[in-house]
């Protein structure tokens, strides 16, 4: 299937982006997870994941939820994971070794060759809304899904919700004056309608479509640590424009983020940040 030039040349910049990010993510992984198992574990259970089942992980990034779901398909069964980043599906595949059921492919959703109806479940953790024509990604979704499979997605809410991203990043794009990105375009919260989602996956020819709102635990160990983590995880265009401040306006651009953390900090000392995803249960045709 050909995509547009426009089309491929998003796809190359997401690639470009998660490549660049890896690193950030591979050594803030643990973090991340302190409240993204929990939201693995509510995927895994709304996709009814059981022993023998045949699994996809679409935008699998690190490795999630793939390498849980392969926990649970055990011997018989068969985890995917795909994701557009040659360096993410390298640290998956680093991190899955010694693991006989799950294999890791560099593959774009709405563009890969999979046989159809090759999987009873299709999992994504907050991968579907960077999807360039998310549309088109249901419909490849739907086409991969067994009769009777299940998708089990989530996507972030709101951004006034999503105070794990939206809280360090309105921050640095107030002081590194970020442009915004065109009304429309994949990112972060590029699926946060409940009603227009529902909508999409209806169309794509999937049924029995729920979508609910599942608050995500985050939480980091002062302000310090939710500063380290929104600068490991930064995307290149930040990092450009952080790099190209001196070391005194570096460190003032952390402090800020670190400060506006300190609102959130509970009589712990603990830096609570539950974000809201929306979980989404779709049935493909039986």
């Amino acid at each position: 299937m050909s995509v547009s030039t426009d089309a491929a040349a998003v796809k190359a910049e997401q690639r470009r982006t998660w490549d660049a990010v890896s690193d950030g993510w591979t050594r803030e992984w643990q973090t991340f997870e302190r409240g993204g198992a929990a939201l693995t574990t509510r995927l895994l259970a709304l996709g009814g994941v059981r022993p023998g089942h045949r699994v996809l992980d679409v935008a699998t990034g690190p490795g999630e939820p793939a390498l849980s779901a392969a926990d649970v398909v055990g011997p018989t069964g068969t985890v995917t994971g795909v994701d557009l980043s040659p360096a993410m599906v390298a640290v998956a595949r680093h991190r899955a070794a010694g693991q006989r059921n799950v294999n890791f492919l560099v593959a774009d959703l709405e563009t890969m060759e999979l046989p159809p109806h090759a999987f009873d479940v299709v999992l994504s953790r907050l991968g579907l809304m960077f999807a360039v024509d998310p549309d088109a990604a249901f419909r490849r979704v739907a086409r991969l899904l067994a009769p009777g499979g299940v998708l089990a997605a989530a996507v972030w809410g709101p951004p006034a919700r999503v105070p794990l991203m939206s809280l360090g990043y309105g921050v640095l794009a107030r002081l590194l004056d970020l442009p915004s990105g065109p009304p429309g375009s994949p990112g972060p919260y590029r699926l946060c309608d409940p009603q227009a989602l529902a909508a999409g996956l209806d169309a794509a020819g999937l049924s029995d479509v729920t979508v609910a709102e599942y608050p995500v635990p985050f939480r980091f160990d002062g302000p310090g640590e939710y500063a380290r983590f929104t600068r490991a995880v930064a995307p290149p265009p930040v990092r450009e424009r952080v790099d190209a401040l001196g070391a005194a306006e570096q460190d003032a651009l952390w402090a800020a983020v670190a400060g506006a953390a300190e609102r959130h900090v509970g009589g712990d000392g603990v830096v609570e940040l539950t974000s809201t995803a929306l979980t989404v249960r779709a049935v493909a045709p039986g």
